[in-house]
């Protein structure tokens, strides 16, 4: 098991995502980012599982067929798209993804983006978060909505930099989020 190796690797990419969020104004999310990281049944797998270059989870997927600590994680943490899929209302139709709240949305990019300077350290070019993106495939289990924010800030980040991109997310996404939030009262 490779304890402090993993914890050195989530603990920096805890303070990537924090500083990421803090940037835009998102305090909260900054701070309760990932902690679930830190509980026994996703921190002992990452341990076990971990090689320094990628999530411990594929390792553990790669084992098993599955990842235990993966199904916790996203169970538990709204920035991530598979959180957000529920039963459709209309009788048939089965499990369909919802659309998610800006301030996740902004939560996620910011993850991607940390993940990326995480595993690629010294290597790290904008256009990685969107690439890795590109070779999961969302397709279908991600809504319509989420996915084309998302897109947009992966490829305004790959192709105008990390500057530009926080920039355009403080001046026109998080008033958006405001607005949402007052709709939801």
């Amino acid at each position: 098991m490779k304890i402090w190796e993993h914890f050195k690797t989530i603990t920096e990419h805890k303070c990537m995502v924090m500083k990421g969020c803090f940037s835009v104004g998102l305090y909260r999310q900054g701070i309760l980012h990932d902690l679930s990281k830190y509980m026994p049944s996703e921190f002992l797998v990452g341990a076990r599982y971990f090689q320094g270059t990628q999530s411990p989870n594929n390792a553990e997927r790669m084992e098993k067929g599955y990842s235990s600590a993966w199904l916790h994680h996203k169970g538990r943490n709204k920035h991530h798209y598979e959180y957000w899929m529920d039963y459709s209302a209309r009788l048939g139709v089965g499990i369909i993804p919802a659309k998610m709240p800006l301030r996740y949305v902004v939560e996620m990019f910011i993850d991607r983006m940390a993940a990326s300077k995480n595993y690629n350290k010294g290597n790290y070019t904008d256009d990685m978060p969107l690439k890795y993106y590109q070779s999961g495939n969302p397709g279908k289990y991600i809504h319509d909505d989420t996915r084309k924010l998302l897109e947009k800030l992966l490829k305004m980040l790959a192709q105008k930099g990390e500057a530009y991109t926080m920039r355009y997310i403080r001046k026109k996404v998080i008033p958006q989020i405001r607005i949402e939030e007052r709709h939801k009262l």
